[in-house]
């Protein structure tokens, strides 16, 4: 059931120029349906089958976000349907959606900025010399901006100082990207302000608009 005031809230406090992802990932197509009706249009899925009978089962103008750590295996299967790719956290990855995508797919550059180990992405001396020597170059992939995850933590100056560095990366590269690089991907249910004031312009909020799974 989605929490409609919860849901009004993030909306009216969030900037224009900011896209509010509603993670979608374990609940029920009727759930989705509801968050729908009341105009949201992007969602967000980190199981690749989930995503496929969503997409398969949900109105077509409904833009699939593939959130979450994407095993190469699982490139073929998400390149065709995913509006957005969040988490392209190696070359590897990269080639593998290169390989299968049939019209240029979207995708966000994830970044480690977090404290704890367990967490997936580039360092951004390895984005940066990945982007110099060619190795994320490819006709069929366009590179809209880059993504985060902030250390789970209460606290918020941490949070703040990760955050700013993912926008800091993303500035030091955005000059030789091209007019279309124009997203970071930062913040969820419990830290999204801090993360619009350091810079974010699009947000992954589940618990707060569909309850706690």
């Amino acid at each position: 059931m989605v929490n409609v005031d919860a849901l009004n809230s993030i909306r009216t406090d969030i900037p224009d120029h900011v896209t509010l992802v509603a993670v979608s990932k374990t609940k029920p197509i009727s759930n989705i349906q509801e968050a729908y009706d009341l105009g949201v249009r992007d969602f967000g899925e980190n199981r690749v089958q989930e995503l496929v009978e969503k997409h398969d089962a949900l109105p077509e103008d409904i833009n699939w976000h593939a959130i979450g750590h994407l095993q190469t295996n699982k490139a073929k299967q998400v390149a065709n349907i995913a509006h957005l790719v969040h988490a392209v956290d190696s070359t590897r990855l990269f080639n593998a959606l290169a390989k299968h995508a049939i019209k240029p797919l979207d995708v966000l550059l994830q970044l480690h900025i977090a404290s704890e180990s367990t967490k997936h992405g580039f360092t951004e001396e390895e984005l940066i010399n990945s982007i110099e020597e060619g190795l994320l170059s490819n006709p069929m992939i366009n590179i809209r901006g880059v993504m985060g995850m902030a250390t789970f933590t209460d606290n918020h100056n941490q949070i703040a100082s990760e955050f700013r560095s993912l926008r800091n990366a993303y500035d030091k590269i955005k000059t030789g990207m091209g007019e279309g690089f124009d997203t970071v991907s930062m913040g969820m249910s419990g830290d999204w302000k801090i993360a619009i004031d350091e810079g974010s312009t699009l947000i992954r909020v589940g618990s707060a608009i569909f309850g706690h799974r």
